[in-house]
């Protein structure tokens, strides 16, 4: 069985790969979504982004904030070899958005904002109130792991080096700075 912290710093890269290749599916292919989840109607990069690149002997970190942020810095640091470690993204089911970050090296959910649900009017709704809440947190939970089980399958597949790595190249390199 391996250490807890080998292993961490073994796989870490899965999670940063992990986002990099969700960029690349959001620009690329909105309709993979919408086989994970069919009320999906689009997922979108939020308000803050952040790349890491580990290939020189010092880490650099690149951090874009703001709503109105260009993605330009990140775009051309995937061209210098970074990879995403940390996303802010938007998913919209109809006229319902959620908003949450996720981070590469945990794949831990945060910030996440729900669609607003009327408060309870009496101690009787809260019961609902709850359960819809709920709900309402599982649906991201379920479609995160659901994702990841997606790209896990892709990564682990012979096509994933054959493939999907020319074509994200291909997607970097046709990003425009």
């Amino acid at each position: 069985m391996l250490d807890l912290t080998i292993a961490y710093n073994r796989y870490r890269f899965l999670g940063d790969e992990f986002l990099t290749w969700l960029w690349f599916l959001i620009e690329t292919n909105q309709n993979a979504f919408r086989t994970i989840d069919p009320d999906c109607t689009a997922l979108e990069i939020g308000s803050r982004i952040v790349l890491e690149n580990r290939k020189k002997k010092s880490l650099e970190r690149i951090t874009i904030n703001g709503d109105d942020a260009g993605l330009e810095e990140g775009r051309l640091a995937l061209k210098k070899g970074a990879l995403l470690s940390e996303l802010s993204l938007i998913f919209k089911t109809g006229e319902n958005q959620w908003q949450f970050s996720i981070k590469g090296e945990s794949l831990n959910l945060s910030n996440l904002k729900t669609p607003g649900l009327a408060p309870p009017q009496s101690p009787e709704e809260m019961e609902f109130f709850l359960f819809d809440k709920t709900q309402q947190v599982d649906k991201i939970i379920n479609f995160i792991n659901k994702t990841f089980s997606m790209f896990v399958h892709a990564r682990v597949a012979a096509r994933w080096s054959i493939k999907v790595v020319p074509n994200i190249k291909k997607w970097i390199n046709s990003i425009t700075v």
